[in-house]
């Protein structure tokens, strides 16, 4: 399959969305963009990679974390889901994944599969 690189952050019940992404699909790697409480609280079936953000530091900031947590692990195509998070996690997330060059294909979870948007 690819990798998941999916926003865990602030929505109510986004964290179920991001749950069943992960555990509906094989993934190569998963890598959810969250903050410490993310990380301390969420929990998945199977293994997820963390990148940390603070989302006070600006965008510019957040993206230059996640660039540097990302480069080198992810490559080709990367599944990508924002349903959880604000816009600026969004939007340095995206502007992370361009700046590395690599294809995006938005997915959402749909009842007991996931499906490309």
């Amino acid at each position: 399959m690819a990798d998941l690189v999916a926003c865990l952050s602030t929505g109510k019940g986004t964290w179920v969305e991001v749950a069943k992404l992960i555990n509906n699909e094989k993934w190569d790697s998963v890598y959810l963009v969250t903050n410490d409480f993310g990380k301390e609280k969420f929990s998945a079936d199977k293994e997820v990679k963390f990148v940390l953000v603070d989302v006070n530091k600006g965008m510019e900031a957040m993206k230059n974390t996640i660039v540097e947590a990302l480069k080198e692990k992810v490559s080709g195509d990367v599944a990508v889901n924002f349903v959880s998070g604000s816009g600026k996690e969004h939007m340095a997330l995206f502007s992370a994944l361009m700046t590395m060059g690599v294809g995006i294909r938005i997915v959402a979870a749909a009842d007991s599969e996931v499906k490309e948007l």
